[in-house]
């Protein structure tokens, strides 16, 4: 085994009907994983194309709400049921409300924290007990963002409008819950981390202009470059690598 290869690893991935959600199911699936596409949207044409293009491999889909904890705990036991196990759990699944503090409602206050922060929570409990802890191994990587570490990157321009107080605190919260949960999980042999993508090229952000130019690397990044983070994470090359947020934003968050 190359300390990339996930052949025969069993993931889950949430939010995984498009954007980064989707592109990390496909990085996963090449280095030669089996995985579950759960979304709020049907992930049915996700997991079909991924049947096509790794023929072989075991791909299932699942339609959740990552609020609903019967839902979630249901997918998982699912998927343990039918593939004989879960060894990678990627937390993906997120809202993002752009309104700034004068406008943001409790709706969409709720709507963000339930859905980036509970849901987290959700699936990493389902996930870990009695799963992982009982095979006494997984990976845990939660999306969370630069908003959780820097409040959000600088936007301007006609299509302006950082990501607002709720997706920061939310993605600010799946951060700390990711280095808590490293500390309570380690004795059972799971390793848990963060990626913090940055601005990138998904269809949430086509309508945002960021400030490109304050960063190192000037350009939107591509779902396929936070795939890759959360596969070096997942993958046997990280096994000594826990509580950790790695980055993925072209520089945007260099303090």
């Amino acid at each position: 085994m190359t300390v990339f290869d996930l052949t025969g690893r069993v993931v889950l991935v949430t939010g995984g009907a498009r954007g980064i959600g989707a592109a990390t199911a496909r990085v996963l699936a090449g280095q030669g994983a089996d995985v579950l596409v759960v979304d709020l949207a049907d992930p049915v044409d996700v997991a079909s194309a991924l049947r096509e293009e790794f023929p072989g491999q075991r791909f299932a889909s699942r339609r959740v709400d990552v609020r609903d904890e019967d839902d979630v705990r249901r997918s998982v036991d699912e998927l343990v049921d039918g593939f004989g196990r879960i060894d990678v759990l990627v937390n993906n699944a997120g809202t993002a409300s752009r309104s700034g503090l004068d406008t943001l409602t409790e709706p969409e206050w709720y709507r963000d924290l339930d859905t980036n922060l509970r849901g987290t929570f959700l699936y990493c409990r389902a996930a870990v007990h009695p799963h992982m802890a009982g095979q006494g191994s997984g990976r845990i990587v939660n999306v969370s963002s630069i908003s959780g570490i820097m409040g959000g990157p600088r936007s301007g321009g006609e299509g302006g409008g950082r990501s607002g107080p709720a997706y920061a605190a939310s993605k600010g919260g799946v951060i700390a819950l990711t280095k808590w949960l490293a500390k309570e999980v380690g004795p059972y042999g799971i390793t848990c981390n963060s990626v913090a993508p940055g601005p990138i090229a998904t269809a949430l952000t086509s309508n945002v202009t960021y400030a490109l130019d304050d960063q190192v690397i000037k350009r939107m990044g591509t779902p396929e470059e936070v795939g890759a983070a959360v596969a070096y994470l997942a993958s046997p090359g990280a096994a000594y690598v826990t509580g950790q947020v790695l980055s993925v934003c072209g520089g945007a968050a260099i303090g």
